[in-house]
């Protein structure tokens, strides 16, 4: 028992810090000073040198997992990744960190709704009852007035963002027997060459400062954080995930406000509990598998659980 109540501590901890780091992750983007499809390709390409060296020295290329069906499925939900993130860091330039991310973890309610448009599963009347919650707490924290433009782009972005990771869930879901370390890497590298055509090259020359925060987007924001996500998921049942997760938006709210004075106002703060509250009720309606904890062997690899199936951007 007390070996169990201190490997819950440690995944406490592992998980606290990842959402931590996920709630600076748009301080990162904001300072790196370049456009959001330039930022994400450098994302992708040093999150793929930090995954990839981190695999090769654990050893999880042996036995990988990988047919030519789960390596395709793996790479769609790149796709949806990649431009889930280009979206939401869109988002953050419309509007603020702070709205883009509220509205962004609007995410299970479109899980839900993809779930009963693809295969047919049934939304009860509680999570009706939810869904129509998180409705009214988005149209209180949108705040949006006649003629704000930028707050309804911003909406708009943070919303496309959050159904493209509903859509990378759907499918990140089904490769199963194959790490998610992999996973997430088949997915950044996809990224490389999709999103190489709207990289603004130019725009690095005078970067300057930036670079180091692009490349701590690649190396703390897609390397450190992940593996500290995947470590704690195999110690922590899925009900204390699913509370934890919400350290990410109130870590982005605080640093927004702490670093460029952005805050919500009252109107819309009435919003944000609302939502939190209905995403808390549906995601434990209806719990994300996690990673099962890694093997001894690379013979039988553990379920996935990529980013696309994690409460992080």
């Amino acid at each position: 028992m007390r070996n169990e109540s201190g490997t819950q501590a440690r995944g406490t901890v592992e998980l606290t810090l990842a959402m931590v780091l996920s709630g600076t992750l748009g301080i990162f983007v904001v300072e790196s000073g370049a456009s959001p499809f330039t930022v994400v390709f450098f994302r992708c390409l040093f999150g793929a040198v930090a995954l990839g060296v981190y695999s090769l020295l654990r050893g999880y290329f042996r036995g990988h997992g990988f047919t030519a069906k789960k390596l395709g499925m793996a790479a769609l939900g790149g796709v949806f990744i990649v431009f889930n993130w280009v979206f939401l860091f869109e988002a953050y330039e419309a509007t603020s960190i702070s709205f883009a991310t509220v509205v962004y973890h609007t995410q299970p309610f479109f899980l839900v709704v993809l779930g009963a448009v693809l295969f047919r599963e049934r939304i009860t009347a509680a999570k009706f009852g939810w869904l129509g919650v998180a409705f009214v707490g988005l149209v209180l924290v949108s705040g949006i007035r006649p003629g704000d433009t930028a707050s309804l782009k911003g909406l708009g972005l943070a919303l496309a963002a959050a159904v493209l990771y509903a859509l990378s869930t759907v499918v990140t879901k089904r490769v199963s027997g194959v790490r998610p370390h992999l996973i997430a890497l088949v997915q950044v590298l996809v990224g490389l060459p999709l999103l190489l055509p709207f990289v603004r090259f130019g725009e690095t020359a005078g970067l300057g400062t930036g670079w180091a925060w692009l490349v701590g987007l690649g190396f703390i924001h897609t390397g450190v954080m992940y593996v500290l996500m995947y470590a704690a998921y195999q110690k922590l049942p899925t009900a204390k995930i699913a509370v934890l997760a919400f350290t990410y938006p109130a870590v982005a709210m605080l640093a927004d406000w702490a670093v460029y004075g952005h805050h919500i106002g009252v109107v819309q703060a009435l919003g944000v509990p609302l939502i939190v509250l209905a995403s808390l009720k549906v995601t434990l309606a209806a719990p994300t598998p996690v990673a099962a904890p890694a093997p001894r062997t690379a013979a039988h690899a553990p379920e996935a659980a990529s980013p696309a199936s994690t409460r992080s951007a």
